[in-house]
């Protein structure tokens, strides 16, 4: 005799080994689980909200690439599944109709029964659409609008997620009211000193409040570590007593599993009453349309999606950053400005920007202070673009060489100056920084940041150097905008100091962190060593703005780019921005203070919420091969 004739039933709780934004990886490891939970006898398998995916994804929810991974993942499990009545319900995103859920699938046999979306949102859940009213469609298979009880005999269970265990209009009760009775939730929260606890009680509490099982199964150690860590809490508790709890914080791929007696679930709300066991089910074949042959594509693709069509944007964007920086030193009651000017594009922007703000605030243009910096790599060229920059617009003109300083830095470290490495060219960075900050300090000036969207985009910045300041006035103005936007000052400006902006504008872009060449000119050439601006801002746009897979990145680039860059070169520095986009988050986390003046922006504080440690393996695979 089977024990489920007695109305018991073996849940288990895995807790996934998994690498965030690796859905095929992820998968793997549920796989595992899933054969623990066979050998085991569960009927019932949960695992974490958006298991498949990992939960602190961030903005990278929006990427295509994600999602269909996510769902060639779920076919793997479908197939993994065959030949199993074994239930396993998986966490994962799901876009659908232009909107995105979060989402648990429910998995059975090689086919999808059904799946669950999260209705009540958590501050955390930026990126989802609440499912309360759709129908969703998913891997050609059936959609579940709203709530639904999953009828299986003497097992009938709903599915909450994490934060609503809180909710005062509990989902777990509706429910629980339309006859489920073994909870299931998936949840993502942190963990923090008493959540445990805290946790424990509220779940015991709901489970005999509502005459169920419960079983609850959290993000484990492996997601993102960015701003918060998950410790794998697994609890599984029945009409107010605690069953069995994992233990947290483990490193591996585990399973917790108890026994149910839900017959006694279901005789003890015979006798309590409030339960009507009424049912929703809601089943739709889906019929899909082929695809587009790529060679019927013949529409033309911008080249230069970040720049402008209107004029007036230029002095939209000037205004914006003038106003943010004006409201800064207002609200610290500050009266001067400071920055490092190089002669470069970017530190000709922020300086225009101070300017614009001396004039708007009714100071004198005396209280911004431009400090040029010399150093081994300085030119000619941009030193004196700098100097007579300085002069023309009348601000506070300062000279500071780096040299000594850096030399005496490398003795102290141990640094031959003639090994020009990473070492050498950081150093230089991070002296000016320092500098630049301890003279703010001495002024009570606002240091003011001068990295644009392109370089924090690629990393392209010393971390706690150029990376660093009081306030970013350019961190939201691409590259190519940036070239634009001063091109447009000064054909506007005219004159002297007009004729300086064209000619750093033709200036090309460079640290200049390396010594010239031997007729003093610019050696170190950023776009040599990184790849073209105008690429790099095409991918960052159709990247971040659409969340464009790199196959389509590329067939786009290929047909915007004809004539100009060929298919190899093209594919080189797309893999080239993907890499680095992905391993320089670090340094977009701890990014300063900035407003945004364009339509992209990378800041931790809203603009990109995405870990720090994720795996970017995924985006890498249109290039094997």
């Amino acid at each position: 005799m089977k024990t489920q004739d007695f109305g018991f039933y073996k849940v288990g709780c895995g807790v996934p080994r998994i690498k965030v934004a690796n859905p095929a990886y992820n998968a793997g490891e549920i796989i595992k689980l899933m054969q623990q939970a066979k050998e085991a006898g569960c009927s019932v398998l949960v695992t974490p909200e958006l298991s498949l995916s990992g939960a602190t994804c961030g903005d990278l929810f929006y990427q295509r690439s994600l999602l269909n991974a996510c769902e060639a993942a779920m076919e793997t499990i479908l197939e993994a599944s065959k030949g199993s009545s074994m239930i396993t319900v998986v966490g994962l995103p799901v876009a659908c109709a232009g909107k995105l859920y979060n989402c648990a699938a429910v998995v059975q046999d090689g086919l999808l029964r059904g799946f669950t979306p999260k209705s009540i949102l958590s501050p955390r859940d930026t990126c989802f659409t609440s499912g309360k009213e759709d129908e969703l469609f998913f891997c050609e298979c059936v959609s579940y609008c709203d709530r639904a009880v999953y009828d299986c005999g003497d097992l009938r269970f709903g599915i909450v997620f994490g934060s609503e265990l809180y909710a005062p209009d509990s989902p777990a009760a509706k429910l629980a009211a339309e006859g489920a009775n073994l909870i299931i939730n998936l949840a993502s929260e942190n963990e923090l000193p008493g959540t445990e606890q805290g946790r424990e009680l509220q779940i015991c509490a709901q489970s005999e409040l509502l005459t169920c099982g419960y079983a609850y199964c959290g993000a484990g150690v492996y997601e993102s570590t960015t701003d918060q860590v998950f410790a794998g809490a697994a609890l599984l508790c029945e009409n107010g007593k605690t069953l069995k709890k994992g233990e947290l914080f483990r490193r591996d791929t585990h399973l917790t599993t108890a026994v149910f007696d839900l017959q006694k679930m279901d005789s003890l709300r015979m006798k309590r009453g409030g339960f009507d066991g009424k049912e929703h089910h809601f089943v739709r074949d889906i019929l899909k349309l082929p695809p587009m042959e790529l060679s019927a594509y013949d529409d033309p693709v911008d080249p230069d999606p970040c720049l402008p069509r209107d004029p007036a944007w230029c002095d939209t964007t000037l205004a914006i950053q003038t106003a943010g920086l004006a409201k800064r030193m207002e609200h610290i009651a500050a009266k001067k400005m400071i920055l490092g000017v190089s002669g470069g594009l970017d530190s000709t922007l922020a300086l225009l920007v101070a300017v614009n703000t001396a004039d708007l605030l009714g100071l004198p243009r005396e209280n911004v202070l431009g400090i040029t910096l010399p150093g081994f790599g300085t030119s000619d060229r941009t030193y004196q673009n700098a100097v007579n920059l300085m002069k023309a617009l009348g601000i506070t003109l300062r000279e500071i060489s780096i040299a000594d300083a850096v030399r005496r830095h490398f003795k102290d470290i141990g640094q031959e100056e003639s090994v020009h490495d990473v070492t050498y060219e950081n150093s230089q960075a991070r002296e000016r920084t320092q500098i630049l900050m301890d003279l703010a300090n001495k002024e009570n000036a606002v240091l003011v940041g001068t990295g644009d969207l392109s370089e924090i985009a690629m990393g392209w910045c010393t971390y706690n150097g150029d990376h660093m300041s009081m306030y970013g006035v350019n961190a939201s103005i691409p590259k190519t905008l940036m070239r634009h936007m001063v091109t447009h000052v000064a054909n506007t400006m005219g004159g002297e100091a007009g004729a300086i902006l064209h000619d750093i504008v033709d200036t090309p872009v460079s640290p200049e962190l390396l010594p010239p060449d031997g007729e003093g000119n610019i050696a170190q050439k950023t776009e040599d060593k990184i790849g073209p601006y105008r690429l790099h801002d095409f991918f960052l746009y159709h990247f971040f703005s659409f969340g464009f897979a790199p196959e389509k990145i590329s067939f786009l680039a290929k047909k915007a780019f004809e004539g100009i860059y060929d298919e190899a070169t093209i594919d080189r520095w797309l893999k080239t921005f993907l890499r680095r986009f992905f391993t320089s988050q670090f340094k977009r986390s701890c990014s300063p203070d900035a407003p945004q003046a364009g339509p992209i922006s990378l800041s931790p504080r809203g603009g990109l919420r995405m870990p720090s440690d994720s795996d970017f393996a995924l985006w890498m695979e249109a290039f094997e091969g």
